[in-house]
């Protein structure tokens, strides 16, 4: 069930896009256009705008050269213009770093934006204007590769799951799905603005990272086409977990990890929250079936690796150890230990 956003809190319609950090942009054109089959939006020497098919906006993913791998930030649009100003406010009552970002100075297509650095340690984006693109959903003769159809959600690696519930239920989102311990226990959390299962999740573990973002496409078979592009073409390295199915959000996946290590779920099959008495449903951390419903183990590379993230001056943010350990249990469980 949702509850409603603290009074002074921006409206927040959904996840919206993500900015990373890679070493070689040509690289990351070949992974994430070529292979994936994001649309170029925008392009230049040191950036890339990428979107899905589906999608109507400028861009969902923004890649742009450094040094180091990073995440950049992470973004989310909110309902009216006033809202980026509601946004502002509201972090910086919580005593949080704020950066206000006028229309030009930021990432190209995006209007007025503030940027902060929220309680749990990344840096986010709360924006309203945004270009239009062209409609491509019928443009099948440019649908290629995982034919990504939209950015899903964010999924980042963060010490104190409490602590991040408690921060994104305050900014009204439901929470679709949990794992849990015998004594109720948080280890993970699915959480959602728009009507889908999540737009962020929280995995336990030393952070603030980036675990992964999640694209959607529309059918299952291409999520195996995806791995079957990579194989043929023996680049099966990029291939890290999957394909298989969650018990969590019951989603089809394959996880890959791009030529800097970002990691990216390609996604399809979750279910409707929509309903104002929509009820969470609580896995327990000893179903082996939650992380992959056959119950396959998880490999510890997708448990212990992550992207590094960075502050408002690029400087890369410290990282804090896990209060709770899933992939601990998970070795257990899985008989693997």
């Amino acid at each position: 069930m949702t509850k409603a956003a603290t009074p002074n809190a921006p409206d927040v319609v959904r996840s919206a896009y993500a900015q990373l950090v890679v070493t070689d942009i040509a690289r990351a054109r070949w992974f994430w256009a070529d292979m994936l089959g994001f649309h170029i939006q925008y392009e230049d020497d040191a950036t890339l705008c990428l979107r899905g098919m589906d999608e109507l906006t400028h861009h969902s993913l923004v890649l742009r050269q450094g040094d180091t791998p990073a995440l950049d930030h992470l973004a989310y649009r909110v309902r009216t213009p006033d809202d980026v100003d509601k946004a502002e406010s509201y972090f910086h009552s919580l005593g949080r770093p704020t950066r206000r970002i006028k229309a030009g100075d930021g990432t190209p297509g995006i209007g007025d934006a503030v940027r902060v650095i929220d309680p749990l340690g990344f840096p986010v984006e709360f924006f309203y204007e945004i270009d239009h693109a062209e409609r491509l959903i019928q443009r099948y003769d440019l649908h290629h590769g995982a034919e990504i159809a939209r950015l899903d959600h964010f999924n980042i690696c963060t010490p104190d799951i409490p602590a991040a519930y408690a921060h994104y239920e305050n900014l009204g989102f439901g929470c679709s799905e949990t794992i849990e311990g015998d004594e109720h226990e948080l280890y993970a959390a699915w959480m959602y603005r728009k009507q889908t299962v999540h737009d962020v999740a929280f995995t336990g573990g030393a952070g603030p990272r980036l675990h992964h973002i999640g694209v959607a496409t529309h059918e299952s078979h291409n999520v195996l086409r995806t791995a079957d592009i990579f194989g043929a073409l023996h680049k099966e390295r990029h291939i890290e977990r999957g394909p298989g199915r969650h018990g969590v959000s019951n989603a089809f996946y394959v996880y890959l990890r791009d030529p800097d290590g970002h990691r990216v779920e390609i996604y399809t099959s979750d279910y409707y929250t929509g309903d104002p008495d929509h009820q969470t449903y609580r896995w327990n951390v000893h179903d082996d079936r939650r992380r992959d419903f056959w119950g396959n183990a998880v490999i510890e590379s997708w448990y212990k690796e992550a992207t590094p993230v960075l502050d408002l001056d690029d400087k890369p943010q410290p990282v804090t150890d896990a209060v709770l350990d899933e992939s601990a249990v998970a070795v257990g469980a899985d008989g693997l230990g």
